[in-house]
């Protein structure tokens, strides 16, 4: 088996533990399905938007409904296809009325998002919209401002050229927001003929060593005890 058929088995695996995922128990009652997402696995280039919505809940599938139809728009502009690239979200689950994601469901659902980096290693990413660009960005800058402004940012353990975009809906209700985006998308190509970022060094934990044990025969006398701590000083005590 080839690495990149290992890798899409791996991802399937992922999808497996999503499916069942009830880390979320608000997000797993109300849900019909778990969107883990869809595309291309080998894919250089990955969407991440914010959560699914009802139409993505019924179907089981990221983007579908209008600003799917222009997403596909979107990308044919720049000659590609979804089967060129892979599109996911932030959270997997459909919060209850479209509400933002708590912080806790983020979390709960981050691991996931940094598996799907590593297995899919993209090149670029593109961060959909106000509320993925913050969270992966994990800066509280809006989209208005770094829309269309590439840089290489670690998520999770993956090093990625970041591009941050408006959410297709933002054309969609405010139709001007159309050529901004095709002005953001038209800059994809390059991103992409660029070289991969170099990647963060992989961090290696080593078991403790163990400590040495006394000869044979020889009986080791025990330890002093520790001495009796020292008691806070009073302008302390709301410092730690």
């Amino acid at each position: 088996m080839t690495v990149s058929a290992d890798r899409r088995e791996e991802l399937k695996r992922v999808f497996e533990e999503a499916r069942g995922c009830v880390r979320c128990s608000q997000l797993a009652a109300a849900r019909q399905q778990v969107v883990f997402g869809a595309g291309n696995a080998d894919a250089d280039l990955l969407f991440v938007a914010e959560a699914p919505g009802a139409n993505e809940d019924r179907e089981g599938l990221p983007f579908v409904g209008q600003a799917g139809k222009l997403l596909d728009q979107l990308l044919g502009d720049i000659g590609l296809s979804r089967r060129d690239v892979f599109i996911t979200t932030v959270v997997k689950c459909r919060p209850p009325g479209n509400r933002e994601p708590h912080p806790a469901e983020i979390a709960n659902c981050h691991d996931y998002l940094v598996r799907q980096l590593d297995l899919i290693a993209p090149k670029v990413v593109c961060s959909l919209g106000n509320f993925a660009t913050k969270l992966v960005r994990d800066d509280p800058a809006g989209i208005t401002r770094v829309h269309g402004q590439e840089e290489v940012r670690v998520i999770g353990r993956r090093a990625v050229r970041l591009y941050p975009i408006y959410h297709p809906t933002a054309a969609l209700y405010t139709p001007r927001m159309l050529e901004v985006l095709r002005t953001d998308f038209a800059r994809i190509p390059q991103l992409l003929a660029q070289p991969a970022p170099a990647q963060p060094p992989v961090v290696v934990e080593t078991a403790p060593a163990e400590e040495p044990q006394p000869p044979a025969g020889r009986v080791e006398a025990p330890d002093p005890p520790p001495p009796e701590p020292e008691p806070p000083m009073e302008g302390q005590l709301g410092l730690f």
